[in-house]
């Protein structure tokens, strides 16, 4: 199958998505429509095209799309949403500028950070003084769009374009290495792959879009949201809180020193976690639960620990969840051994390959190889920025090889709607070293790296390679197909959606727009390592390397529990999650999931499980089209949309 048809209509879509994403993330605001690994935008845009199919394949044999041709789409959109939101365009742009419009005398960014930046890296001047014209501009907005210094953005955009090719690439190797070990060995679920293919099913005209029990669950969030849109207008209508703090239940010590624990109600959550399976449920919910029964030990044991830097959760957590990604990455190693063998001898040898990639995303040896080119490209970009080479290849080490393969397996086998993790590379180094050892040049461009990649990893593009990968065997297209259709998506969209996302602020003023993007995640790097560049050395912190270990032999006991008994009703992934932001937002959702499922299962057995399977994917459906409805609304009337509980 040739995927020109899919392409001609599928990069247009992409534009219209990266138009979406960015105005409803930047401007609205209140509406995140693109970050998730199953973007609402997408399902909105997809399901009308969908419907127009549908009409169309009436009107004549040949005239519409297949459904080969449609999920190829499908996977354009995904990619293109994700670059467009945190995936990549969300966060670059705003980390190039901010440093110098909120460099001051009081802070002595300039000092510390601008004389360690590369002139190609960013749009402004890093011999001159803070709060240059370009800065100012990007957030206080221009008169005109006249104004808008498209020149000073070229250079850094095509500069950090090349990284970007470079790791987009190490994605596909690392998709095409994993794919057969987790899609048909371990026949991982994959749970964000069920509902696009339930609306391109060839009987989906019967079971799905006819089907009573699923448009029951989507009246229930459309109701909702539909009722909390409308209070906006109107401020009679009753507004359904979906947003509980449990803090405020808990006043007094030692329950107040729980962490940060909100309660989100999310019917398109509970919707997902319904899919999965219930072992996994109950791992992320209890994981997540001793998260906060070890704050309160710690609380009445009069212990007063800091918390883990830029994540919203304790120190000896943090660590726990460090120590747990290394042992979970060697289980899935050990446990994928055979395969892995197989992969490294097709690459030394195509004999012995003997045809077995011969459908796979990407040919052993390119795969292979291809991710040695790839990452040994990323350190000749890394050092040409200035990193010291070692630093480079400890932080995307670390970030591709561990960070990046979890996050791909928690949404591959837990089904996670966001890729969030508890810890970066530069936490690991501090178990043996000090950050200003590092230098002041390493820190700086390390502040850069951590707000573009490896500090708020929602969006991930390799799930979504992942994701196509799973979507070719339920609708029926080669893999290879992909080669063509996501990286043509993602170059779209990056050219799109950097275009729309200067346009934006410089108009609207970033100072106005999504606060957390343009005034958070960009600083965050650069007020962490501040002291650090300055020289200060803290004391040495034991808690790191104690809890790291604690992490690894927790880790390690579970999976070989796991592994021996099939009983054992805890999965070290849930560990491995459970202080990440993604849990923090969903453990109430699954929580829920889990009790409806679990008594399911017990007392009807799969029967029941397929009945009401259609009703939870109607409440995926429902609040994903909320989303989009509201987005829309919100654009032509400049009123405020209502706040979907998925932050």
């Amino acid at each position: 199958m040739t995927p020109w048809r899919a392409i001609a209509i599928g990069t247009p879509l992409v534009v219209l998505i990266c138009a979406i994403v960015s105005y409803a993330e930047q401007v609205i605001a209140y509406i995140q429509i693109g970050f998730l690994q199953f973007p609402p935008a997408v399902i909105g845009v997809f399901f009308f095209l969908v419907v127009a199919n549908k009409a169309l394949r009436r009107l004549g044999h040949g005239i519409g799309l297949t459904r080969q041709e449609l999920m190829l789409i499908y996977c354009m959109l995904l990619i293109g949403s994700m670059v467009s939101s945190r995936g990549m365009i969300g966060l670059l742009l705003p980390a190039l500028i901010a440093v110098n419009y909120y460099a001051t005398d009081a802070n002595a960014w300039r000092e510390l950070y601008f004389h360690n930046i590369r002139r190609e890296l960013v749009p402004f001047d890093p011999n001159g003084p803070g709060n240059q014209d370009v800065a100012r501009l990007f957030y206080e907005k221009v008169e005109s769009a006249s104004e808008i210094p498209w020149g000073a953005w070229v250079t850094p955009i095509l500069s950090w374009s090349v990284l970007v090719v470079f790791v987009f690439f190490a994605f596909l190797c690392l998709a095409a290495i994993v794919r057969r070990q987790w899609v048909e060995n371990e026949k991982l679920s994959f749970p964000l792959t069920q509902l696009p293919l339930e609306f391109v099913a060839e009987d989906a005209g019967r079971s799905f879009f006819r089907s009573p029990v699923m448009w029951m669950g989507f009246a229930l969030p459309v109701l909702v949201f539909g009722l909390n849109g409308l209070h906006e207008y109107v401020p009679t209508v009753p507004l359904i809180p979906l947003t509980h703090n449990v803090h405020a239940w808990m006043r007094t010590k030692p329950w107040s020193g729980v962490y940060y624990t909100p309660m989100f109600i999310s019917f398109a959550a509970t919707g997902f976690f319904f899919l999965l399976p219930t072992q996994v449920l109950f791992s992320l919910w209890v994981f997540f639960i001793l998260t906060r029964v070890q704050d309160i030990i710690a609380t009445s044991l009069g212990f007063r620990i800091a918390g883990m830097p830029l994540y919203p959760t304790r120190l000896y957590i943090g660590y726990q969840v460090a120590g747990a990604y290394f042992a979970l990455l060697a289980y899935f190693l050990y446990s994928g051994l055979p395969h892995f063998r197989r992969v490294l001898r097709g690459a030394l040898s195509r004999r012995a390959a003997r045809g077995e990639d011969r459908d796979e995303l990407l040919p052993y040896p390119v795969a292979v190889w291809g991710l040695v080119a790839s990452f040994g490209l990323t350190l000749v970009w890394c050092v040409w920025a200035g990193v010291s080479l070692w630093v480079a290849v400890f932080e995307f080490g670390i970030y591709l090889f561990v960070v990046v393969t979890v996050m791909a397996r928690s949404v591959a086998e837990a089904g996670m709607l966001m890729t969030e993790t508890s810890f970066r590379p530069v936490n690991v180094y501090e178990m043996f070293g000090q950050k200003a050892a590092l230098g002041a040049r390493n820190v700086t461009l390390l502040s850069l790296l951590d707000a573009v990649f490896t500090r708020d990893l929602r969006g991930l593009t390799m799930t979504g390679v992942l994701d196509g990968a799973k979507i070719a065997d339920g609708a029926g297209f080669r893999r290879r197909s992909l080669l063509v259709v996501l990286p043509l998506a993602a170059g779209v969209a990056f050219i799109t959606a950097a275009a729309i996302q200067l346009y934006l602020p410089y108009m609207h003023g970033a100072n106005l727009m999504y606060g957390y993007t343009y005034r958070s995640n960009p600083l965050l790097g650069f007020r962490d390592f501040a002291a650090a560049a300055e020289g200060v050395r803290p004391p040495y912190n034991w808690i790191a390397p104690a809890f790291f270990g604690v992490g690894v032999v927790v880790t390690v006991v579970m999976a070989t529990l796991r592994a021996l008994y099939w009983w054992w009703p805890l999965h070290p992934l849930g560990y491995a999650l459970s202080a990440s932001w993604s849990l923090i937002v969903f453990w109430f959702p699954i929580l829920v999931a889990w009790a409806i499922k679990a008594p399911l299962l017990q007392y009807s057995g799969v029967r029941g499980y397929r009945r009401f399977r259609p009703l939870f994917l109607g409440m995926v459906f429902g609040e994903f089209s909320m989303a989009v409805f509201w987005t829309g609304v919100s654009w032509l009337t400049k009123v405020r949309a209502p706040t979907f509980p998925w932050p």
